[in-house]
């Protein structure tokens, strides 16, 4: 038995999708989208809070805010519930409904502001800045504790301690190759570090929104893509260059198609940037650079309910 719901965040299952990719090589996903609070940002969100209460920043019953495009803020509200501080949202009014509803359904209270330069479902650097922006503002007008996510190194070591060892766990240490999305930084930087401490020779992916691919070195030719979450037009702060290996870029067209997919063959039902994260680890299996018994995994970062609506 969990002692709370706070315990049910990390250990997710890694499954094989045999039935979108049968050989050669296997594909993994880590259902990350099974945790209390619907992604992979859960464990960010508890490692965050957890190393702000012990280091003194955060201090019992104190307010917490957050600049979020929807999953970070439902780790928070989680966690937030369980431990006792009232937390605020802040998103871009173009993040999909369903994710300011679900973030009001956990008790969260969500402050929305409007767009720069992006449109309904597609979410710009700007945008992100401008919500970033009155977060601080909010926490500066009540003191209330600011994540800052994209800042915070809670969110990379919530992955070097967490998701790396349980991959490196599941799969008897064959892994061949670990795929993921680059939004905030955290999984891919967190995960890859830990992969590459253990063993040098695993390939690490980065993936980014075609036209959006300024991690690879390209000029930014489609800031409005679909993938919420990920591709703001910059380097995360916490990006670490030296982790990547190689590069892959997943059209919109490509992450919808896949989306399908998953759902049709394997009874998945994901958000799109969960999509482009198996999209592309199937380009890197097909690509012909692994070996044919590769172990390639990725990470089914949320699920497609909070883009509904």
């Amino acid at each position: 038995m969990l002692e709370s719901v706070l315990d049910a965040i990390g250990n997710t299952p890694l499954i094989a999708l045999n039935r979108l990719h049968a050989g050669p090589g296997r594909l993994l996903a880590k259902l990350e989208f099974v945790q209390p609070g619907g992604s992979v940002k859960d464990r960010a969100a508890l490692n965050i809070i957890r190393r702000a209460k012990a280091q003194g920043e955060l201090q019992p019953g104190q307010g917490v805010v957050e600049m979020t495009s929807g999953n970070m803020g439902a780790g928070l509200a989680v966690v937030c519930d369980v431990l006792g501080h009232p937390f605020t949202a802040v998103m871009s009014v173009g993040n999909s409904p369903a994710r300011a509803a679900m973030l009001r359904g956990l008790g969260a209270g969500v402050e929305l502001v409007p767009q720069v330069d992006g449109q309904p479902g597609q979410v710009t650097g700007p945008d992100i800045a401008a919500a970033a922006a009155r977060a601080q503002e909010l926490a500066h007008e009540h003191g209330w504790y600011f994540v800052d996510q994209f800042h915070n190194p809670g969110s990379v070591l919530a992955h070097e301690e967490g998701t790396g060892p349980e991959l490196w766990r599941d799969t008897e240490g064959r892994l061949t190759a670990f795929v993921a999305i680059v939004g905030s930084g955290g999984t891919f930087v967190g995960t890859s570090r830990y992969l590459k401490r253990v063993a040098p020779h695993i390939i690490c992916a980065a993936v980014e929104p075609a036209g959006a691919e300024v991690l690879a070195g390209q000029p930014v030719t489609h800031p409005k893509h679909v993938l919420q979450g990920t591709g703001y037009g910059y380097a995360p702060p916490l990006w670490d260059a030296q982790l990547a290996d190689v590069f892959l870029a997943v059209t919109d067209a490509e992450a919808l198609e896949c989306r399908q997919l998953l759902a049709a063959r394997e009874g998945l039902f994901v958000g799109f940037s969960a999509a482009a994260n198996v999209c592309a680890a199937l380009k890197l299996l097909r690509s012909g650079r692994l070996p044919e018994n590769a172990q390639v995994a990725t990470v089914l970062c949320d699920t497609g309910l909070k883009y509904c609506g």
